[in-house]
């Protein structure tokens, strides 16, 4: 069987340091190549140790560059959390799902299977989901909790920026129907891959869960309902807003928060053993 494999790159953005790694990784699911951003703690070659792990998913019409290109100083961050920081390629609008009408579509299997073996087989991790968590903006903000929910065997800890959580918003926008079908024909579809219902489903393992959205983003008003929801059904989680669009100057700063919240969730976990 064609196994994934590795081309190790210096990415080309002129960045100081030489601690992040363009990986090409072959998906079987979908048989093409897809590139990953990893960015590795500055003491990750001399380290003798094994990292925990958080996957930072794009969003819609983005790519696994973005997060590094519009946010550098995730290089400190995987340093100073002692961290490394995972960006997959979730296509152009996959919505980290594996379609059910669009067969050439397996992001979920890519991002939550082939990627997670691949860091664990290549880089110094801790391949356990205690040391494992999952993030995003946006498309990607979906795909953290999206993910986080229906894997949490591998994702212990899982969050989401300005999320698309509610796809019903996004029913004429988004590519959403071009990966699950139309909102008549498929209706079942729209409730069963959206976030918001999916939290309905307790997963058979606790989650360490953050939400971050601006009060002024367009997707604010779906956050604080699955917020609420989430309050009714008691699922503990961490609920932010605070003054905010949906933009790179939001998620620049949530991200620090999101990043700081895993850590604290590594170290009482990898703490208990």
């Amino acid at each position: 069987m064609k196994t994934v494999w590795i081309a190790i790159l210096t990415i080309t953005i002129s960045l100081a340091k030489a601690n992040v790694d363009t990986a090409i990784i072959y998906s079987i699911a979908m048989k093409k190549n897809i590139k990953t951003v990893v960015i590795k703690p500055e003491n990750y070659k001399k380290s003798k140790q094994n990292f925990p792990v958080v996957y930072v998913l794009h969003g819609y019409s983005g790519n696994f560059s973005n997060w590094i290109v519009k946010v550098p100083q995730l290089q400190k961050l995987a340093t100073l959390h002692q961290i490394l920081i995972v960006c997959p390629d979730g296509g152009f609008s996959s919505w980290y799902f594996d379609s059910p009408i669009d067969s050439t579509y397996k992001y979920e299997t890519h991002v939550a299977k082939e990627v997670v073996s691949f860091i664990d087989s290549v880089y110094k991790t801790i391949p356990n989901r205690s040391a494992r968590a999952i993030t995003g903006l946006s498309m990607g903000g979906h795909g953290g909790l999206f993910l986080g929910f229906r894997h949490a065997d591998i994702y212990g800890a899982c969050g989401s920026m300005s999320g698309g959580v509610d796809l019903t918003y996004s029913r004429n926008k988004f590519d959403v129907s071009k990966r699950i079908g139309d909102t008549i024909n498929y209706a079942q579809n729209w409730k069963n891959y959206s976030v918001i219902n999916l939290i309905e489903q307790k997963p058979l393992y606790d989650l360490s869960i953050i939400i971050d959205c601006g009060t002024e983003d367009f997707f604010y008003n779906n956050n604080k309902d699955l917020h609420q929801k989430m309050m009714a059904l008691k699922i503990k989680h961490d609920y932010i807003e605070r003054p905010g669009k949906h933009d790179w100057n939001y998620w620049t700063n949530a991200i620090e928060y999101q990043l700081y919240f895993f850590k604290k969730f590594f170290e009482e976990k990898l703490k208990k053993g």
